[in-house]
């Protein structure tokens, strides 16, 4: 059972609670939320950053890798002295900085198609922070098999992307729809091999978190479609996402 808040917690998040779409309600809804993050590198970074600070009460983040010094031009909630820590642990420490009140699991390892599943499970949200499309096709297929909301985020060079799949919406589609895994393109592009530039993942992850808190709060609509950003041109497009009705993934559930 929830736990209302007491004063400190109402002045901390005074400045969302005056938010009509938000208000004690919402801002309630917030603390009583469950988000799970996989991934803590350049996406994850202001995705846990920003949740922490906004009041979700509980995140899992999950990441096998460490710091390295190449992380350091863009993953912020990493630091010199986090160099060869694990990357989900540095994470969480950065957000517990922020907010003590947050209650953090670290995850540290890759999480196979039953812990996804079971870490889904016990989520309100999942966010995918990841670069790898065998990771976000593993993520999609625990989200729509758990009938919990994906905020999927993508980056690299100057463009970016997110997405938000709600299995609980019998019209929605999954990341499959979007990009059916035998056009999943190359495995290996990636920051690692292509570059990027460093503001843009603090962009397309605030987003993601955006959706997030959106979601948890129950404030307004996410935006249930797809978003790019072109960061040479700054122009965002945003697009309606149909659901195919030969998705291996999500065809199953009913129309």
């Amino acid at each position: 059972m929830s736990q209302p808040m007491n004063d400190r917690q109402l002045l901390r998040y005074s400045r969302q609670i005056m938010l009509p779409q938000v208000d004690i309600e919402g801002q309630q809804r917030l603390l009583d939320g469950h988000a799970l993050i996989i991934g803590a590198g350049g996406l994850g970074s202001p995705v846990v950053l920003y949740l922490a600070a906004a009041g979700v009460g509980q995140l899992t983040i999950a990441d096998a890798d460490e710091v390295e010094i190449s992380n350091l031009q863009r993953q912020i909630a990493h630091h010199e002295a986090d160099l060869g820590v694990n990357k989900a642990a540095s994470a969480a420490a950065s957000a517990q900085a922020l907010n003590s009140d947050c209650r953090i699991h670290v995850v540290k390892r890759f999480l196979n198609d039953a812990e996804l599943l079971e870490a889904a499970r016990q989520a309100d949200v999942v966010l995918d922070c990841t670069d790898r499309f065998s990771s976000r096709y593993a993520i999609n297929a625990a989200c729509m098999e758990a009938g919990v909301p994906l905020v999927s985020g993508a980056a690299i060079r100057f463009s970016g992307q997110v997405a938000v799949f709600d299995p609980r919406d019998a019209q929605s589609p999954c990341y499959a729809c979007l990009y059916p895994p035998n056009d999943q393109g190359d495995e290996a592009l990636s920051c690692a091999e292509s570059g990027v530039i460093a503001p843009l993942v603090g962009m397309i992850g605030s987003f993601q978190a955006l959706e997030a808190i959106k979601l948890l709060a129950r404030s307004g609509s996410p935006h249930g479609g797809l978003s790019t950003f072109d960061g040479l041109s700054g122009e965002w497009r945003h697009f309606r996402l149909a659901k195919d009705p030969a998705c291996p993934v999500c065809n199953s559930r009913p129309l």
